[in-house]
């Protein structure tokens, strides 16, 4: 059988190995090319061509009869290091990310394409702003997986128990959580908890009615805090937080301690793995405030109201449950067996986090829209007058699946705002991603979604706030991974459901009730050191309406 030396073209030919190509076995191009990609553990076989002193060979014959080794072109391009700046010694990269890595990034992403390296004291990470190469990271197909090391930025506070987010996807933990917990997100299941949700954004009305007869301007951030943590303590613990007893309510100690663990993994994990080691100072702290919060999740899962007191097969469970812990707790697989309980805390913890600070984030960008963007808190609001929506509707998914301007404007913001933007697997192999880039085993790749989202090359004037770009051809033929706001693969957010339900039943109540307005011309801007992208300085009023527009004719 023929044997053809191939290398990668940018690399030495002596770094490349001989392959065994059988015409009988590899009877065209493309043939070839899949058999190559797999030696040589090319992403996309499809950019793979191959040239012999700059000339390319066209077909296999051509291939199998050269004298000479073979180079093999990715898009037409040699392989090659991902590129990026040079960086301080051992600080790296960091004060040219740090305190905009949003801007920053996207000036790197300018600078040097569609993917770039940067390293934060010893850290490197890989970061790309191609829906191609995204898919492939998030596939978990062989070459990418969620492993955490400590390149990872869930380092400090990974969790091998919590199989929802903080473990890696090859243990016991991640298997068993997402054989258990997906049915009591799905839609069916999520929708049982919307007179719940509604009688969560109404509890507000309390507090936001007397900061407007006060005349007070609030922090929407905060106020938004108190409401995502409300609503998904109810979901997932059956716990009411009381954030809305009163306008000065303090935030439930949980919720604080949520909130500060994820404000100390941001700001340990810039500053490379090796400072979470360290036994005191913000590393320290993170260590225990761990802890506090697992033997608080105990406590608050044991102290739970069960909806009943059998066990229930997974998909009865989750319609019946009062809460993810009560499901947790009762649910059974067809053998009967339950989510162990060393798995069960750790994971609602979990839950409880990603929920409230995710929607949290969002809610606030919404309200800033509704105050930044022209036009959109009418066009809400009329949307709501036209379909005979009012103080008494009891909002739920047929609803709200009636009510297209919604969705449009809870995407375009999902798309220019969104709150979650880093997150990272890590390579099985060496291997070459498209275009050509060379990355290395357990090397951490971050499909970037802010500046997926915001990438000129994908979206028509991404800089403008546009809800209406929904009803065009171009985006809804745009490639899969263009619009990734709950990231995708088998590690996407299974809260996915609920979060999107959640917001589309607390934004319409907030709108129909008040006018939203922002009280300075200060620049709202975001916290660089927090796991996600808040405003922190949105300063607004909810003003009560006493009138509405007509009925559009």
């Amino acid at each position: 059988m023929p044997s053809v030396h191939f290398y990668l073209l940018g690399q030495d030919p002596t770094t490349g190995h001989n392959v065994e190509v059988d015409s009988s076995e590899v009877p065209d191009y493309e043939s070839l090319r899949l058999l190559v990609a797999g030696h040589f553990v090319i992403l996309e076989p499809s950019g793979i061509d191959f040239s012999v002193d700059n000339t390319t060979l066209t077909n296999v014959s051509e291939v199998i009869n050269s004298q000479q080794p073979v180079a093999i072109t990715i898009d037409g391009k040699q392989v090659r290091d991902v590129p990026g700046p040079r960086g301080f010694p051992y600080i790296g990269n960091y004060y040219e990310i740090y305190p905009d890595h949003l801007g920053n990034h996207q000036r790197l992403f300018d600078t040097y394409g569609p993917v770039f390296k940067t390293s934060n004291f010893g850290s490197v990470v890989y970061q790309t702003n191609d829906p191609v190469i995204a898919n492939h990271v998030f596939n978990e197909n062989g070459f990418f997986t969620k492993q955490i090391t400590p390149e990872h930025p869930l380092f400090g506070i990974m969790d091998q128990e919590a199989g929802l987010f903080l473990a890696d996807t090859d243990t016991e933990a991640w298997r068993l959580t997402h054989k258990f917990l997906p049915p009591a997100f799905s839609p069916k299941a999520v929708r049982h908890y919307s007179p719940t949700m509604q009688q969560t954004v109404e509890s507000t009305y309390k507090v936001f009615d007397e900061l407007d007869e006060q005349g007070t301007a609030f922090n929407v951030y905060l106020y938004m805090l108190k409401l995502g943590s409300q609503a998904v303590g109810k979901l997932t613990l059956g716990l009411d937080f009381n954030h809305f007893s009163s306008v000065y309510a303090p935030l439930h100690k949980m919720v604080r301690d949520i909130a500060e663990l994820l404000e100390l993994n941001k700001k340990v994990s810039t500053m490379g793995s090796w400072y979470s080691y360290l036994p005191f100072g913000d590393p320290a702290k993170l260590r225990h405030i761990r802890n506090e919060l697992e033997q608080q999740m105990e406590a608050a899962i044991a102290a739970v109201t069960p909806n009943g007191v059998e066990d229930l097969e997974l998909q009865d469970a989750a319609l019946k449950a009062s809460c993810i812990a009560d499901y947790a707790v009762r649910a059974v697989d067809n053998k009967g067996e339950k989510l162990p309980k060393r798995y069960m805390s750790h994971s609602i913890m979990v839950a409880t986090a990603a929920g409230f600070t995710t929607t949290s984030s969002l809610l606030s960008w919404l309200l800033y829209g509704l105050v930044t963007y022209e036009g959109m808190q009418e066009r809400l609001l009329q949307e709501l007058i036209d379909n005979d929506i009012n103080d008494d509707t009891a909002l739920d998914a047929d609803i709200i699946g009636k009510l297209p301007f919604l969705d449009k404007y809870v995407k375009e913001m999902q798309r220019k705002h969104n709150p979650s933007y880093q997150p990272g697997r890590t390579a099985q192999h060496d291997l070459v991603l498209p275009g050509g880039y060379k990355i290395p085993k357990g090397g951490i790749v971050i499909p970037a979604l802010h500046h997926i989202h915001n990438n000129p090359k994908l979206w028509d004037n991404p800089a403008k706030f546009n809800p209406d770009r929904w009803d065009t051809e171009e985006v809804k033929n745009r490639h899969r991974s263009t619009y990734i706001p709950f990231a995708q693969g088998p590690r996407g957010c299974i809260g996915f459901n609920f979060a999107l339900l959640e917001v589309k039943i607390f934004l319409p109540k907030l709108v129909y009730r008040y006018h939203w307005s922002k009280v300075d011309e200060e620049a709202v801007e975001y916290d660089p050191f927090f796991q996600l992208i808040r405003p922190t300085n949105f300063m607004a009023r909810a003003e009560k309406r006493v009138k509405w527009p007509a009925k559009s004719t």
